[in-house]
This record gives structure tokens, sequence and C-alpha cells, in this order.
């Protein structure tokens, strides 16, 4: 990523600008970690985590009915627990606890669940698999026959046919 022009920097120099790239990549590693743990869940994240339970199969921060009584509610779920300082996964967890796992708009990655996530990847493959020997079979030509095809004609009708040319004047 960085190069160091190593012919430029003398010893000492090259020594910190070394412990200046591992500074500035361990603040960026310790940000990045502080921001992860300290962002607080919202009412609009937990809404897009869970699906509404009128009916509509939208998530609740997208229901699109005007007066919902479902989404309002689990808003208002959503709120309680975000004041009482609970984190995003545990305040899911009290949705699937009460509404059971079809809350969650986003299945679990185990149990029957996890063909969901499966079953795309193979179908994918199984799919670039028939199609590539499809090509292959379009893109071969046919083998050519390996010697005059065979008459399917009657011998005995064949000799009856030039029988009657030679009689008629006609040539083989």
């Amino acid at each position: 990523m960085f190069r160091i022009n190593k012919s430029v920097l003398t010893a000492p120099r090259r020594k910190s600008a070394n412990t200046a790239i591992l500074v500035l990549a361990a603040a960026g590693l310790a940000v990045a970690t502080a921001w992860a743990v300290t962002t607080r869940p919202t009412v609009q994240s937990i809404g897009a985590g869970v699906i509404c339970q009128c009916g509509c199969n939208f998530p609740v921060a997208t229901c699109n009915h005007e007066v919902c009584s479902s989404r309002d509610e689990m808003k208002a779920m959503a709120a309680k627990e975000i004041a009482a300082g609970k984190d995003e996964t545990a305040i899911l967890q009290d949705f699937v606890l009460r509404y059971g796992v079809k809350v969650l708009a986003t299945p679990p990655a185990s149990g029957f669940n996890l063909s969901v996530w499966i079953l795309p990847g193979v179908g994918l493959i199984a799919g670039l698999v028939v199609v590539l020997v499809l090509v292959r079979r379009w893109r071969t030509p046919p083998a050519p026959p390996a010697g005059p095809p065979e008459s399917r004609i009657d011998p005995a009708t064949l000799a009856a046919v030039e029988e009657e040319m030679k009689t008629s004047g006609l040539e083989v």
C-alpha cells in the first residue's frame, strides 16, 4: 500500500516512518473498534431488521400501511428497549421471543434456515455447470461418419430395380 523509497531515507528516518505507519494503523483500528462498540441502535435500524406483523411482509421501518397498529406497537417496543439501554442483538432476541423467528428480516444461519444462505450459491454453481456443458456440446462439431453410409434398401429390391432399368434401356 505504502512504498517507501529506501534510497532517500536514512536508517533513523526509515525507522520513524515505519513507526508512524504502525501508529496510524493502530489508531485506525482503535477508532473502528470504538465506533462499532459505541453505536447505539435506533428505531430505524431495529425496524429494518424485523418484519411487520400486519401481513404486508415489509420491514417495520418501511411498512406501507397508513394506520398500522402492528408497526406502531413494534416501533414503540423498539424505542422502549433502546431507552432501557439494550443493544441491537438483545432487542432482536426480545422480538424473536415475542413473535417467533418469522419476525426477523434476515433469517438466522442455523437449522433449516441455513438453506436460505446455501441454496442460492449451490443453484448458481449448478447453473454455471449446465451452461458450460451445453456450450461445450454446441461448440464441438459432430464426428464425421467412419465409412460410406449403409444402404437401407433391401438388396433383393435393389437388384430388381437394376434389372428393370436394364430391360427398359436405362443404364446403371
